[in-house]
């Protein structure tokens, strides 16, 4: 790319989606209220888990650490969607861009990982009931819960180091709401090859090698389960990975679409759809969707607002 006649960028503008003031207008109640809910939701279920005696088992600690991450994956990148629907012109730092992009792409890689590790949690308790609680007792879970984050914080890191050693220039608008890889690709001065190839196939690597993983696994539950030819098998089993595999199916169906392609076939206006669904829809409908299927989860709902609800009683009669 051309050096002459260009100026060091050290701020960025989102154009985030475009559209009269009354349209931009709803979206940011939508979208603050989908957010709001996501947050009640996952803040809910970190708490029950947390709380109840009763979901100190594997399954619910990993589910609490999912909740735990939705919150932070929303978090980085729905605040400058929701400044966008108000303002024109909503600006972010060079620095702060490169850090939400290392932020953001930990969390998904974060999340690849944990779903991979619930699904092989899953496969154990199907595969060999007996000796569960032997090979994936609290203290492994807790290993395999660690993992996830720190594999998922090294993944994007080769990455974002070269990125922030990269200089950007004009034009400084990101056709996006927050710093995703293919928008700010465009923005660099220098040649991007290396980084645009490295960032590519660790999104790949990370993306499908943690989907053939749940695959594997899901393949092998199935096969348990023909080797049983039990009804009540195949019940318990169903109820079991239902939830799972429904949350599988819409992150990765997503995710796959958005970061699996070459960046030369990136269409930016549908870019910025897909990522309002694995940004904003997904934290909001994972936690419905473990909560609607899980009758252990609802009763330890219950449990735990019955108890608030007499604490706040016994409060406000002492007051």
């Amino acid at each position: 790319m051309e050096m002459t006649n260009q100026t060091t960028v050290t701020e960025f503008i989102f154009l985030g989606f475009p559209g009269i003031f009354y349209l931009r207008l709803t979206f940011f109640v939508m979208f603050l209220t989908v957010y709001l809910l996501s947050l009640m939701e996952n803040t809910l279920i970190i708490l029950t888990v947390v709380m109840e005696p009763t979901l100190q088992m594997p399954m619910y600690i990993f589910l609490g650490n999912l909740s735990f991450l939705e919150i932070w994956y929303t978090t980085v990148t729905v605040t400058k969607l929701l400044a966008t629907c108000l303002l024109w012109g909503v600006t972010i730092s060079v620095s702060g861009c490169i850090t939400q992009y290392c932020f953001f792409f930990s969390m998904g890689a974060t999340e690849c990982i944990l779903l991979a590790v619930m699904a092989y949690d899953q496969y154990l308790a199907i595969y060999n009931p007996l000796r569960y609680s032997l090979l994936m007792n609290t203290p492994v879970c807790l290993l395999f819960s660690a993992g996830s984050w720190i594999g998922g914080f090294i993944a994007p890191l080769l990455s974002t180091i070269l990125i922030s050693h990269l200089n950007f220039c004009g034009p400084q608008k990101i056709n996006h709401f927050f710093c995703d890889s293919d928008p700010i690709f465009k923005l660099f001065c220098s040649d991007t090859f290396l980084v645009e190839a490295l960032s590519c196939t660790c999104s790949s690597v990370v993306i499908l090698s943690s989907f053939l993983l749940i695959m594997s696994s899901y393949g092998h539950i199935v096969v348990t389960l023909i080797r049983m030819s039990s009804q009540e098998a195949w019940r318990k089993a169903f109820s079991t990975c239902a939830s799972h595999l429904t949350v599988v199916t819409i992150y990765y169906g997503t995710i796959i679409f958005a970061y699996v392609h070459p960046l030369a076939k990136y269409n930016f206006t549908i870019g910025k759809v897909v990522s309002v669904f694995y940004c904003v829809v997904t934290p909001l409908v994972n936690p419905l969707i473990y909560t609607l299927r899980n009758k252990d989860v609802k009763r330890a709902f219950r449990k735990f607002l019955a108890q608030k609800r007499l604490l706040m009683q016994g409060i406000w009669e002492t007051n």
